[in-house]
């Protein structure tokens, strides 16, 4: 229990085109989502979760409606998933997914961001061995046990489930997200999610202080700003 993550970074849009950005990046990843697994959210549960967090994100209807389309048209966009590690200011460790159509582009962007905050950009696996590829599912509830039969029922294979402050989280290994979120359908309805993703929890964090910490910002600010890049999972615990 008390296992500390790190969350997606959703800074507050304050200007049109940071909207137009989260509107974007939103859009390409629905796009792919249903490309992959079909339109329907009914029978696509990651795309239902995704759906989900564009709305909390105050994504418009007409934004998602329209990726939507997109998918079930003909042709289209190629895009790829794209993942570099490496490692920021402080020496914490730094995961970027993108989704691209251009990996050349891509990777020279993100290099760019890593070098002038004076971090390295390391191979695959360089990072990643140290976090745990997880779905992660939090909801407002008091009943850890309860919880964890309906898991243990769909014989989801939990690593672990915390109940903090009135609100449970459950985390799963990533494979098992569509079998995790059906268990939580079948024995709450519909639920509320607070949290519905997969992420990339760090093992342990790496404390970082001074000016490295403002770098470390800054370099989480330039990757955000990046349209390629869809999720930054880092081990730094700021300061």
């Amino acid at each position: 229990m008390g296992r500390a993550f790190q969350n997606r970074k959703e800074s507050m849009a304050k200007t049109s085109d940071a909207k137009a950005k989260v509107y974007g990046k939103y859009g390409r990843e629905l796009y792919v989502c249903a490309k992959q697994g079909g339109s329907d959210p009914h029978s696509n549960l990651t795309l239902r979760g995704l759906i989900e967090r564009a709305k909390k994100a105050q994504v418009p209807s007409h934004v998602i409606d329209k990726a939507l389309e997109k998918a079930n048209g003909a042709g289209g966009e190629d895009y790829a998933l794209a993942r570099y590690e490496g490692f920021g200011p402080g020496s914490a460790m730094v995961i970027i997914e993108c989704l691209t159509d251009n990996p050349n582009r891509t990777i020279g962007d993100v290099r760019t961001c890593i070098n002038k905050c004076k971090g390295k950009l390391g191979t695959p696996g360089s990072a990643s061995h140290m976090f745990d590829h997880c779905a992660i599912f939090a909801f407002d509830g008091e009943d850890e046990e309860g919880a964890l039969d309906a898991m243990m029922e769909a014989d989801v294979d939990v690593t672990d489930i915390e109940n903090e402050g009135g609100r449970i989280t459950i985390f799963a290994p990533h494979t098992e997200y569509a079998k995790a979120k059906q268990a939580l359908i079948d024995a709450y309805g519909e639920l509320d999610l607070e949290i519905d993703e997969i992420q990339f929890v760090p093992q342990t964090t790496t404390p970082v202080t001074g000016e490295d910490a403002a770098l470390f910002e800054k370099l989480l600010d330039m990757l955000n700003e990046l349209d390629d890049v869809q999720n930054v999972f880092h081990s730094a615990e700021l300061a």
